[in-house]
């Protein structure tokens, strides 16, 4: 039996060769998800490695926020310098210093543009003189010593262009800096900072640059010899007391490796459903393909029941052929998931996520692979291989063999009974916003699709093909009957065209409702005639502020700090702002209470966290943030949640209590009705020139930045669902091949009734558009209703809008017509070229 199926995969290899293909790209797709988020990993886990000191010591955080920078990147969550001298004395240190890190710190170009990270953050450093505890290796000059020094990463001064004795610009969350660049330095082992620039200063000019003179933001501590780093950390941990966090180099490298994780957990869970959909399209191709090669091969398998095949070797045989297909799937995809992974290396570089090792195959990799290809395979051939295991051996005597589509009885019964079931679940989710819930409906009612197919497939073939007569008379008319024929084989041609654009629609749809609810959310909060920000999100001096307020034809400027809070036991995002002037700037709908109760020791909860934690106006609650510090509210009133403003809002003199970052992340800035608009703006562009970080825009353009993240991320999606359109374009065209070859004696019994090969093209490719379009219509009405649900159940997280872009859809279709024909030109070729009397003649 084992030559037999290597026989068998031999003389089909042209059909074969797709089928396999549909593995190669869903294994890539997983090798190469699997070999890139490795490599980030790794990326990430040897920098903090060399980061680290033997032993570091911190300020301890209330509570883990995830924004580290905002939150606890202060004077009042720092360390004070005779921390330093304290940690030195400890038994079995052999050497400490203090440490000063901060985001927000770039390198201008020569023409002044903000060195391009992609995305990846500007860290200011301050320099250790102390080998035993700076991470960075000089490669050229010197360290800072003055305060006009700078030392930066060779990275960064490679691609600017700079050299040691250069003058250079540097922007800090302070005072801009113009500095002499006195070295460069490779940090860790290999120099790799994950796309980042990194600016070292003196320590004293790194304090009152980036924190505050005399503190830091950590003591690195080395442990004599004989000392274990855990020794060494519980002895300090015991001395210094709970305020204090003291973590060993293994602890804190893993410690970060692990919020690292769940911060990445997003994107390996994105690329790897991508790969999971990509497997799942194929998986059609592969049932599809051997269910129609079983049936080409009734006669050849009922012979070898006849000569003592029994049922058992039969479907081995059947799965032996699969095997063997999957596995050279397997090994084929995975050496393009290598080259897979450096493409998605360069794209994710675009946003800041740079891998600078090199990337390898792991065990872990390779087994994933080849288990998964060869797992797929087998699957989607199973019910094939059982069917070839039935057939009787006394078909083989048949000359007139014709094989009877078995009746869609059962389909039709499990698919009406199923579909309201999965109706119910998805109205259920929506209505209660419950995720899981609307998951299970959508799946479900995906699966009733998939059943019922064959079964809504008559009705729209016949409606549909309805044109085709009209347009190439009998020609058309044989297209209609021939995808009316098999409703089985049309419907799992369409399937994976079906699928494909169904995520393709939903995701558009989510898309298009993103930006109209950022449109939306603007247009009915926004105030302010221009909005101030900085690149990448980055907070930045408030002396910004303090300049625009100066400018003439200025009414108003509203500055907004963000931060993460414990409010009644509950975590969560709070906005702050100056309560005298807020609603200048900002239209916040107040459901309970008035905005101008806002004042100091006051905050305003929006209506879903009021509800959800039993807060009303009058409550005093407590609110601490992450540094320690902690006051007591009272709740002023709640506001909508469509004002986009998270679920907490404090007063600006709060914040400062409490020990806020003084850093803006965005300034508002509203104009006098009577001022010169447009000297206004002259002026404000003179302010903003002097800071290159900082935006000023317009409320279209405030909407313009806020929707360009959603476009790319919409541009990354659809460039993957382009994969699972291109191999339902495989389906097709593998199956009009298989059923041209199926029809080889009718088509040459047309051919010498008067059918000339034109006519045999036109037919096959009709019947191609007809069931690209089947599928298209499916798809697109199922990833309608998903799409549409899942913005609903988003209402609450900010989707307040749903849009549905009828052109985008329109355009789908045309592209499933497109499919089909491109799809059906070489089986139509095939079907036009085969020899009149050979194709009579075949049994």
């Amino acid at each position: 039996m084992l030559r037999t199926a290597i026989r068998n995969l031999l003389a089909h290899k042209a059909r074969l060769t797709m089928s396999a293909l549909a593995v190669v790209l869903g294994v890539a797709f997983v090798s190469g998800t699997l070999t890139f988020t490795d490599a980030l990993n790794k990326t990430f886990t040897d920098l903090f490695k060399d980061a680290a000191a033997d032993v570091s010591v911190e300020p301890k955080a209330a509570f883990d926020t995830g924004m580290g920078g905002m939150d606890m990147n202060s004077a009042s969550s720092s360390l004070p310098a005779s921390m330093v001298e304290k940690v030195r004395a400890a038994d079995g240190v052999a050497a400490a210093a203090g440490y000063v890190q901060a985001d927000g710190v770039y390198v201008l170009d020569r023409d002044g543009h903000v060195a391009d990270t992609g995305g990846a953050p500007g860290i200011g450093i301050s320099w250790t003189t102390d080998p035993k505890l700076n991470s960075a290796t000089l490669i050229e000059g010197r360290a800072p010593t003055g305060t006009d020094e700078v030392a930066i990463d060779s990275a960064t001064t490679a691609d600017l262009g700079y050299h040691v004795g250069d003058k250079v610009t540097v922007l800090t969350t302070g005072p801009r800096l113009q500095a002499t660049l006195v070295g460069t330095f490779r940090f860790g082992q290999d120099g790799g900072l994950a796309g980042a620039s990194m600016t070292a200063f003196e320590t004293a000019t790194a304090q009152r640059l980036l924190l505050a003179p005399g503190r830091f933001t950590e003591v690195g501590v080395a442990a004599e010899d004989g000392t274990t780093h855990a020794q060494l950390a519980s002895r300090l941990a015991s001395e210094l007391g709970s305020r204090y966090q003291v973590t060993t180099k293994e602890q804190k490298a893993a410690d970060q490796a692990a919020s690292l994780e769940d911060s990445l957990a997003f994107i390996n869970t994105f690329l790897l459903v991508f790969a999971g959909v990509a497997l799942f399209v194929g998986s059609f191709l592969i049932l599809n393909t051997f269910s129609m090669l079983v049936a080409q091969r009734t006669r050849e398998l009922a012979l070898l029941r006849a000569l003592g095949a029994s049922r058992r070797q039969v479907t081995r045989s059947v799965l032996l052929e699969a095997g063997v297909l999957g596995l050279l799937g397997s090994t084929i995809g995975l050496a393009g998931g290598f080259a897979l992974a450096y493409g998605l290396k360069a794209m994710f570089g675009q946003f800041g996520l740079t891998i600078d090792g090199a990337l390898s195959l792991t065990a872990g990799t390779v087994a994933w692979s080849y288990v998964i290809g060869v797992v797929i395979t087998l699957v989607a051939a199973y019910l094939p291989a059982r069917r070839a295991a039935k057939v009787p051996p006394v078909a083989a005597m048949r000359a007139d063999l014709v094989t009877t589509p078995r009746p869609l009885h059962t389909r039709t019964i499990i698919g009406v009974t199923g579909a309201p079931l999965a109706a119910t679940a998805l109205g259920a989710g929506t209505a209660g916003g419950t995720l899981p819930l609307v998951a299970v409906g959508a799946v479900g009612l995906l699966v009733a699709v998939i059943i019922l197919s064959p079964v809504l497939a008559v009705p729209f073939v016949q409606r549909v093909g309805r044109v085709l007569p009209r347009l190439a008379g009998t020609t058309g008319r044989l297209a209609k009957e021939n995808a009316m024929r098999n409703p089985r084989r049309t419907a799992a041609t369409s399937s994976a065209l079906m699928i494909g654009l169904a995520l393709v629609t939903g995701f558009s749809i989510i898309g298009a409702s993103a930006r109209a609810s950022i449109d939306r959310t603007v247009d009915d909060v926004l105030r302010a005639d221009y909005v101030m920000s900085a690149v990448m999100g980055q907070p930045f001096t408030a002396k910004v502020a303090n300049q625009v307020r100066r400018v003439d034809g200025v009414k108003s400027v509203v500055v907004e700090r963000y931060g993460t809070a414990k409010v009644a036991g509950h975590e969560g995002f709070f906005s702050a702002y100056d309560p005298a002037v807020v609603g200048d700037a900002l239209a916040i709908d107040m459901t309970d209470g008035k905005l101008a109760d806002l004042a100091p020791d006051t905050i305003l909860v929006s209506r879903k966290e009021a509800g959800s934690a039993g807060l009303s106006k009058g409550d005093s609650v407590r609110f601490e943030v992450a540094n320690g510090q902690s006051r007591r509210l009272r709740v002023a009133g709640a506001y909508g949640d469509d004002n986009g403003l998270g679920p907490y809002v404090i007063a600006m003199d709060t914040y400062t209590a409490t020990g806020g970052v003084p850093l803006d992340q965005n300034v508002y800035v509203t104009l006098d009705p009577t001022a010169d608009a447009a000297a206004a703006h002259r002026a404000l562009d003179r302010v903003v020139a002097a800071y290159p970080v900082v935006q000023l825009r317009d409320a279209d353009g405030y909407k313009q930045d806020k929707r360009a993240g959603i476009d790319q991320l919409l541009a990354l999606i659809n460039a993957l669902l382009a994969l699972s359109v291109l191999i339902a374009a495989l389906g097709v065209v593998n199956t009009l091949v298989l059923s041209v070859t199926e029809r080889t004696r009718e088509v040459g019994l047309m051919r010498a009734l008067g059918m000339n090969r034109r006519q045999v093209r036109r037919m096959v490719r009709l019947e191609a558009v007809v069931i690209s379009l089947y599928g298209a219509v499916l798809g697109i009405g199922l990833g309608t209703v998903l799409g549409v649900v899942l913005t609903t159940v988003l209402h609450s997280q900010g989707l307040v809008a749903t849009a549905v872009p009828v052109p985008l859809l329109a355009f789908g279709l045309a592209l499933a017509a497109v499919i089909g024909l491109v799809a059906a030109a070489v089986p139509a070729r095939h079907a036009a070229r085969l020899n009149v009397l050979d194709a009579i003649s075949t049994a």
